[in-house]
């Protein structure tokens, strides 16, 4: 116990700490488990942990995973925050590097999506902007990203990071990932395994480089980076967390170090999506023509009007397109959706 109450005062629960300590600027805290593994508190709710030195690390990996980047996306922090107890209650030993992180805390209080702004549109040097000064979410923004660097630069392994979220909207496929845009890069077999193994199903490839945590750890740290969409926002305490076994699974596995299982019916087969076509708010009358309760992956056929505005109207044209984040509540210039087609 005395290495909880190093880490997290009287609680031995990292998210229990995270949330009582939300708005709070604590120092560093390190401390080591009976094992050897030594575990430092960063800040409210980014730990870094590091396996004893003598110990093998199989699959040459070092890992990122946050959750919490958006405050309401609970079950993945609560997927995490259960992981994270095994391993202090000495259920499993660790043999890759770590760095957790719970991205947006005060978010998580208030169980919103973000306080002043969209926390996963602040990366990849986004927080620097004039219009995001002075926020409290582009200084944690920017603090995630340094944190991050130096997690890579002191474990020169492999790279990965998990970006785990839920979505404010239903999903005809439940569970996705998107694999951020980075120049000739294909999506390697093990990581496509590795999805599987967490019963994501569907991958969708992105188009161009953006302002998501994903994609700056895999433009600027080299990363294989994934943002996973897991399921539907629901209340802390309110998740099936059942639902969310195939992920905390492949997790523990990755962490432990062990080799991954052979694929599994009937999660032995990737669909893959790319993106067609980024509808983006232009501020002039602009007028979105997909209903507000559309479920993701929905398809249109050709002849829909997706969206228009003083100068453009949208159809799709020659085969189906289908809508993923459709989201018309955004300023003028940000993303509203994006339509998407089979790869």
């Amino acid at each position: 116990m005395a290495a909880y109450q190093d880490l997290f005062k009287y609680s031995s629960d990292w998210l229990v700490h995270t949330l009582a300590n939300a708005t709070t600027d604590l120092p560093e805290v390190k401390t080591t488990l009976p094992d050897g593994t030594r575990i430092s508190r960063k800040a409210v709710g980014v730990l870094h942990i590091t396996p004893p030195s003598n110990r093998k690390n199989p699959n040459q990996e070092a890992l990122i995973i946050s959750a919490g980047i958006h405050g309401n996306e609970t079950a993945p922090i609560e997927v995490l925050n259960a992981l994270l107890s095994e391993l202090l209650n000495g259920e499993w030993q660790l043999a890759c590097p770590l760095l957790l992180i719970l991205g947006n805390p005060p978010a998580m209080v208030a169980g919103d999506r973000f306080m002043e702004v969209n926390l996963n549109r602040l990366f990849n040097g986004a927080h620097g902007k004039s219009e995001y000064d002075g926020l409290p979410e582009a200084a944690r923004a920017q603090f995630l990203e340094e944190a991050c660097r130096q997690f890579a630069m002191a474990h020169p392994q492999a790279l990965s990071h998990y970006d785990l979220h839920t979505a404010i909207r239903p999903s005809r496929r439940e569970k996705f990932a998107l694999y951020p845009f980075v120049e000739g890069r294909q999506v390697p077999e093990e990581q496509c395994d590795f999805l599987l193994e967490a019963e994501v199903e569907t991958l969708l490839l992105q188009h161009r480089e953006g302002t998501t945590f994903s994609s700056f750890s895999s433009s600027l740290l080299g990363a294989e980076s994934f943002t996973v969409e897991l399921g539907k926002v629901k209340p802390f305490g309110m998740n099936d967390l059942a639902r969310f076994e195939g992920i905390k699974k492949a997790l523990r596995r990755r962490f432990c170090g062990e080799p991954r299982p052979s694929k599994q019916p009937p999660f032995d087969h990737l669909t893959v999506f790319e993106v067609v076509y980024e509808i983006l708010n232009t501020g002039k009358n602009f007028r979105f023509h997909v209903p507000d309760d559309v479920a993701n992956f929905t398809e249109y056929p050709p002849g829909t009007v997706i969206w228009e505005d003083d100068d453009t109207c949208y159809r799709v044209e020659l085969s189906p397109q289908a809508i993923v984040f459709p989201n018309p509540d955004v300023p003028v210039g940000q993303r509203v959706g994006l339509l998407i087609r089979p790869r």
